[in-house]
């Protein structure tokens, strides 16, 4: 994520008779076990997420209408119950549910606020298959303290959707938590001349009938709920391979048709470097989309960072692209440590300029250290705040903690924790906790009151590292 102004503050399906977002279905199945909690046990955000089961893969078949607006279709989710569950629950904000189904059989189901309460008879350790077929317009969230405006936002032409922190609700039913991480398939129907974007790589060539096309999109590796993607529109896209051999797709709304060419050479350059000092790229594409909705920030969709309405300079576009490897391949499993998604993609904008022959990550952190009253030293970055999740300290002064781990360590070793971070990680969730000692174990230091001073306590540090 990347702010560019200040913000305020496909299966068996048994069709039942159709449920209002308030009602239940009567059909269901045995009830044994436990009820599965309806948040996933993150404390700052107690709704998120579900516990009882684990989603292994999505597949979102699902239809769109800029003109109407409607969003409708079937989500299929694959997951294992971790315990013995008498019922779970998934995220959705608002539509009619017509259907729900596990293993193919009718489930009961009730609506309650985000949460979707299915009745199901699962044992621990079991897989199943649970499908939701539904209809009605997205409502993203608005006016939020941490974002203003995310989710699945309706535009003239289509969709711009970006999902974090817990947006993903406002289009597809889930497990919205980044603890939770799964494999996607998404087959996108819209009118002709419209595009479906989505994560991963286009599996054939999109198919129309009808007045409709159809693309079908895979993300194989896991993904965080928060960067699936369903961008819409009008684009103009230009495909092809970077330098060191990744799969680049890029994509911008007409308005932005200067910015085809540039976007795809730059977001392969920095894919490539970024590659040279973070390790191999985690996944099977890079690129990146420019649509026209003034969102103010980019978003880090996973394969596909989004830039809402503006032309992305070299230093945002670095930002978004570390990202895949910090915060998309690993990634959080609690909100209050996302320095370790932004302050890690703060600090390689200054790796970037650095390597650019512009200002070294040294003057930088000098100029942040330099400005005494700065807000961010009142803000400890290593406990982001669940109201405050997008505030500079956890930009700028997370970047920080990690030129202070540099200067501390020295660049062979800082290099190779940054290394050994995204490798070992890979795919997976990891803590604060766990960067710290990783990074005294790499160094064979002790850190604590470096990590102390930087990420848990208020107030500017008084020595560099």
């Amino acid at each position: 994520m990347r702010l560019t102004r200040a913000l305020s503050g496909a299966l068996i399906v048994v069709t039942l008779t159709s449920c209002s977002p308030s009602g239940a279905s009567e059909h269901g199945l045995t009830r044994s076990g436990t009820a599965g909690a309806a948040g996933i046990g993150d404390a700052d955000f107690p709704n998120d997420g579900n516990g009882g089961y684990d989603v292994g893969h999505y597949t979102l078949a699902l239809g769109y209408d800029p003109a109407t607006r409607l969003l409708a279709g079937t989500a299929t989710i694959d997951a294992t119950a971790t315990e013995n569950l008498s019922s779970f629950n998934l995220d959705l904000r608002g539509f009619t549910v017509s259907s729900v189904t596990v293993g193919g059989r009718p489930a009961k189901f009730t609506r309650s606020g985000d949460e979707m309460t299915v009745t199901a008879d699962l044992s621990k350790g079991s897989t199943f298959r649970a499908a939701v077929t539904y209809q009605g317009e997205p409502k993203p969230v608005r006016d939020s303290s941490n974002l203003g405006t995310y989710g699945f936002v309706p535009t003239s032409d289509g969709s711009f959707v970006t999902s974090e922190p817990n947006g993903a609700k406002t289009w597809f039913p889930g497990n919205d938590h980044p603890a939770d991480k799964a494999t996607y398939e998404f087959r996108l129907t819209v009118p002709d001349g419209v595009t479906a974007i989505a994560n991963g790589e286009l599996a054939g060539e999109p198919t129309s009938t009808g007045g409709k096309t159809t693309f079908v999109w895979r993300e194989t590796h896991p993904m965080v709920s928060y960067l699936a993607t369903m961008t819409t529109g009008k684009f103009l896209v230009k495909t092809g391979d970077s330098e060191g051999g990744i799969p680049v797709y890029a994509a911008v709304d007409p308005r932005y048709q200067n910015q085809l060419d540039r976007l795809y050479e730059v977001s392969a350059r920095i894919t490539d470097y970024w590659s040279s000092v973070f390790g191999p790229y985690p996944f099977k594409s890079t690129g990146g989309i420019v649509d026209d909705f003034a969102s103010g920030y980019a978003l880090e969709n996973q394969t596909k960072p989004i830039y809402g309405g503006f032309e992305p300079d070299e230093g945002i576009i670095s930002h978004e692209l570390a990202h895949q490897w910090f915060g998309d391949s690993v990634s959080i499993s609690r909100w209050k440590d996302l320095w370790l998604n932004e302050g890690f993609a703060t600090y390689a904008e200054w790796l970037w300029s650095e390597h650019q022959g512009q200002a070294t990550a040294q003057q930088t952190f000098d100029r942040h250290y330099a400005n005494t009253t700065d807000p961010m030293w009142n803000y400890p970055p290593g406990v982001a705040q669940k109201n405050d999740l997008f505030n500079n300290s956890v930009y700028h002064r997370g970047a920080m903690a990690l030129h202070a781990l540099r200067v501390r360590v020295g660049d062979d070793a800082f290099f190779k924790i940054i290394r050994r971070w995204a490798t070992e990680h890979r795919y997976g969730n990891a803590t604060t906790e766990q960067f710290i000692s990783l990074a005294e174990q790499v160094s064979g230091r002790k850190l604590g009151d470096l990590f102390d001073q930087w990420l848990f306590e208020k107030g500017r540090p008084a020595t560099l590292g």
